[in-house]
């Protein structure tokens, strides 16, 4: 009956309209966008006497009991407010005014397919949710505390009704700890972005030819030999499970084979397909030639050993054997592997991983898991049991999601990675225009097969400081694509709420403004970084993996604290002035050229500001010649705007310091993400 009730609030109350009309009139800083939402007037103060009763009979262990310990303190750190009543009440249904009243029939089990859908109303008395399973009313209590705002001077929260489900049941984030070992401390807290956002399922990339990082108890070499004593014990992974299924979060392990096994080898050499090498952990990124013999039966052994151990250890349904980008080279030089493949009419290395893959999928069916893999796996032969993930793109000569259509149509299940590279460094808006269904015909039951997505940060340049800053906040917007509605998708919309959540986040407990700031101390070697924060605010890090190309390659145990580590893929000043240069550009707007003028007048002290601290920090040598290089920019453009009109040979110059690239070997490793705008502005100008 409840649910009959709000549908007919929302299809009667006045303020409800479609999506962009409602955010136009309420600005909801909402993200994920909910199916449904509905403004009424007013709104919910929130004071001393505000509290948590659920109906359920809860103990202290219970998620929904922790969930909500969780809310009241946000609520108490985000507004202030010495609240009474500290901890929820559970086992009771009389509804007290200033309270939420939380009611769920089920506490869930995490799964696929499991109900995560909500019922909320807002009003002056009090807040109620309502949900089928657990999970959905912790849903209900993250959208609650995206609600809150401030009006007439206090925090309140507006008068609403939402009716709330996702769209897609794989909401994924990809985080590799192999080739950067991340401590748990930094697990957790992204966990906890993950759920604020709405994300339910984490990846958890474990090992590659950098590391192998758990505990394994039956061979102890991996961990021994492989993992340069960075790895998580059995009761560390445990930890980070339970404190994942707390917050509605499933955990999928992934141990990489054939291919990326160099950790591997160098604990069990024995089992690779070159013999008489020394293997030793790789220092660099890249891929590399070092792979599983997928003929010899001691890896099937071992890998039947490895999977009993550790698959107790991740109570989820599935398991993710990588799969991906095994070039096969020494499988090729191998005469017995060439015989092997003969004997059993493998036609080439495709063959021979699916006959791999296959031994693997068995062996893991009897740990009771089913088998996800990278694009790679996807053969003719590869049973319809195994979940593919769809990860290549048009860098590799392919398609957006070209292999994740190929997949439904063929039977399987699968999620897409292709477009939620994190890692590369794109736009924020790069990511999020790109959508799980693909633009072709699908039939309903093909379409039933994409699961969803997942957003995916690959650790070869990030470590534990900067992580936090390359998953967030561009990981909320990517969120958004997996939980709301297709047609949600207005750009400065989106970039509007993400600048407000990129606030929250910091107080769930992310770093990700914090360690810019330190880079910047670091830099300055804690002098004043005014002009190193003016200058971050306009860089970006190269993309799409070339990161210092020509320069010095980055190792594993390289500094990463340098300039571009505290820049970041969407550089805050970009959008505004680009948005004044269009304005300028296309009506000669005085206003817009004031403001235009503030921003090139700060980049033009840049460089003699860093110029002061040189002496006392050696790494401020490494920016000045940039900082210098946006600083005669900046005065050729000023110089331009002051006269009305630019010479040809003033935009030949423009346009030249524009294109000009510092020398790689000073690792700086960053691009002025205005300049299109500038060549922009200097074109206009000369034509006047």
């Amino acid at each position: 009956m409840y649910k009959e009730i709000l549908l007919f609030i929302l299809l009667v109350v006045t303020s409800f309209g479609t999506y962009g009309q409602e955010k136009e009139k309420h600005q909801f800083n909402l993200m994920p966008w909910p199916e449904k939402i509905a403004a009424n007037p007013g709104n919910f103060k929130i004071d001393k006497d505000f509290q948590i009763l659920i109906k359920n009979e809860s103990d202290q262990s219970s998620r929904m009991y922790k969930a909500s310990t969780r809310f009241l303190r946000y609520i108490t750190d985000k507004t202030g407010v010495f609240i009474e009543q500290g901890f929820a009440k559970t086992g009771t249904d009389e509804p007290v005014k200033g309270a939420v009243m939380i009611s769920f029939d089920a506490e869930a089990i995490l799964e696929i397919g499991m109900d995560e859908s909500y019922e909320m109303r807002v009003t002056a008395q009090g807040i109620e949710i309502k949900a089928p399973t657990d999970i959905g009313a912790m849903h209900a209590l993250s959208t609650l505390m995206q609600l809150i705002s401030v009006q007439d001077g206090a925090y309140v929260i507006p008068n609403v009704v939402v009716m709330d489900t996702p769209r897609f049941p794989w909401r994924g984030l990809f985080m590799d700890v192999a080739r950067h070992f991340m401590p748990i401390d930094v697990v957790k807290r992204n966990l906890d972005a993950m759920a604020f956002v709405k994300l339910n399922v984490f990846h958890w990339h474990l090992s590659d030819d950098q590391g192998f990082r758990v505990e394994t108890k039956s061979l102890p070499n991996l961990y021994q030999k492989a993992s340069d004593g960075q790895y998580y014990t059995h009761e560390q992974i445990k930890d980070i499970v339970k404190y994942a299924d707390e917050r509605g979060i499933r955990v999928v392990p992934e141990f990489d084979v054939p291919g990326h096994g160099t950790a591997f080898l160098t604990a069990y050499p024995e089992l690779a397909s070159k013999k008489g090498v020394e293997y030793t952990l790789e220092r660099y990124a890249g891929i590399f030639d070092p792979t599983l013999d997928p003929t010899n039966d001691m890896t099937y052994t071992f890998l039947d050993k490895l999977f009993k151990e550790v698959t107790p250890l991740f109570p989820d349904q599935y398991f993710h054997i990588g799969g991906d980008e095994n070039e096969g080279k020494h499988w090729d030089e191998n005469e017995s592997i060439q015989e092997f493949m003969k004997k059993n009419k493998l036609k080439d290395n495709h063959d021979l991983q699916t006959y791999f893959n296959i031994k693997l999928e068995k062996i893991l069916a009897k740990y009771n898991k089913s088998l996800v893999g990278w694009e790679e796996i996807m053969t003719e032969n590869m049973p319809k049991s195994a979940m593919i993930q769809s990860w290549r793109g048009v860098n590799e000569g392919l398609e957006p999601g070209q292999s994740l259509v190929e997949a439904v149509k063929k039977g399987y299940q699968t999620i897409l990675s292709n477009g939620y590279y994190i890692d590369l460094l794109l736009s924020v808006e790069d990511h999020y225009l790109v959508d799980p269904m693909p633009e072709v015909e699908l039939t309903p039951e093909e379409s039933k097969r994409i699961l969803g997505g997942e957003a995916t940060m690959w650790s070869e340049l990030v470590t534990p400081l900067t992580i936090d800053s390359r998953i967030w906040p561009r990981t909320a917007a990517i969120a958004e694509r997996f939980w709301s509605a297709q047609e949600v998708q207005n750009i400065d919309d989106m970039y509007r709420r993400l600048e407000v959540i990129n606030n929250s986040l910091e107080l769930i407990g992310l770093r990700h403004l914090q360690a810019r700031e330190f880079i910047l101390r670091n830099i300055a070697n804690y002098q004043n970084i005014e002009a190193l924060r003016e200058l971050s605010n306009v860089s970006e890090p190269f993309k799409i993996y070339s990161r210092n190309a020509g320069g010095t390659e980055y190792k594993s145990f390289s500094p990463f604290t340098l300039f571009a580590d505290a820049c970041t893929a969407d550089a805050r000043d970009v959008r505004p002035f680009r948005t004044l240069v269009d304005q300028y550009v296309n009506s000669d707007d005085g206003a817009s050229k004031k403001e235009i003028m503030d921003y090139l007048s700060r980049w033009s002290a840049v460089g003699k500001n860093l110029a002061l601290l040189e002496p006392k920090a050696p790494l401020v040598a490494r920016v000045l010649p940039y900082a210098n290089r946006v600083g005669d920019i900046a005065d050729l453009c000023l110089e331009a705007l002051n006269k009305g009109t630019m010479s040809q040979e003033k935009l030949r110059q423009l346009e030249e310091l524009l294109n000009k690239k510092e020398d790689p070997k000073v690792n700086l490793d960053v691009e002025l993400a205005v300049a299109k705008d500038l060549i922009k502005l200097g074109k206009f100008l000369a034509k006047n």
